[in-house]
């Protein structure tokens, strides 16, 4: 198996004090990564390792805030039973951390974590999005909000325009309620260039 590992780091459009930093390692059916953001309010780290056909396998969120830190770990079994770990400290006004209800997220096959754009590139990898065209696909993700690391069950529709026969290609994305939607430029790595409303990539 190869692998390659890129670094890239994001600025928040939403929130220009956002800054997100990510390594990543990517395999020829899977990835692992590590990464930080860092805003006035708060900041977090994590990690996450993906199993065959980029479905994840574990994540792990910290956040911490002036007075209170928060911590996650999030596994999803190869039966597709998902599991959560939580700690917390100090007081914060935020919904509680893990999963909210279990059985929502029996057909998830992959997290997402709130203003993070690394977990957008599992479902690009694996529906192979960038060298052809696909058809609008809803998938069912693990939604992780930040800073509260609470997990819910979050429905949203992928689609791509196909090859464009250069280094950067759009993929489609939309909440299933249609109340959110962006065009994605990414990489042949499956990796968010520009994500309109959230975070653009520096060098």
């Amino acid at each position: 198996m190869t692998h390659r590992t890129r670094i890239v780091h994001w600025v928040g459009e939403d929130d220009p004090d956002r800054l997100d930093a990510s390594t990543i390692r990517l395999g020829d059916d899977r990835l692992s990564a590590i990464g930080t953001t860092r805003t006035a309010e708060y900041a977090t780290s994590w990690s996450l390792v993906t199993g065959p056909d980029w479905i994840t396998e574990r994540i792990e969120v910290s956040a911490h805030g002036v007075d209170w830190a928060r911590w996650l770990r999030l596994d999803r079994e190869s039966s597709g039973h998902w599991s959560s770990e939580v700690e917390q400290s100090g007081t914060a006004d935020l919904a509680p951390p893990g999963i909210e209800r279990t059985a929502s997220l029996a057909d998830a096959m992959d997290c997402d974590l709130a203003l993070c754009p690394v977990t957008n590139t599992m479902p690009i990898l694996r529906l192979r999005m960038f060298d052809r065209f696909v058809e609008r696909t809803a998938l069912v993700m693990a939604w992780i909000d930040v800073p509260s690391l609470q997990v819910v069950r979050s429905e949203q529709i992928y689609s791509s325009r196909g090859p464009t026969g250069g280094d950067a290609g759009i993929i489609n994305y939309e909440s299933r309620d249609g109340a959110f939607r962006a065009a994605l430029t990414v990489d042949r790595d499956g990796i968010v260039i520009d994500y309109p409303q959230l975070a653009r990539r520096v060098r």
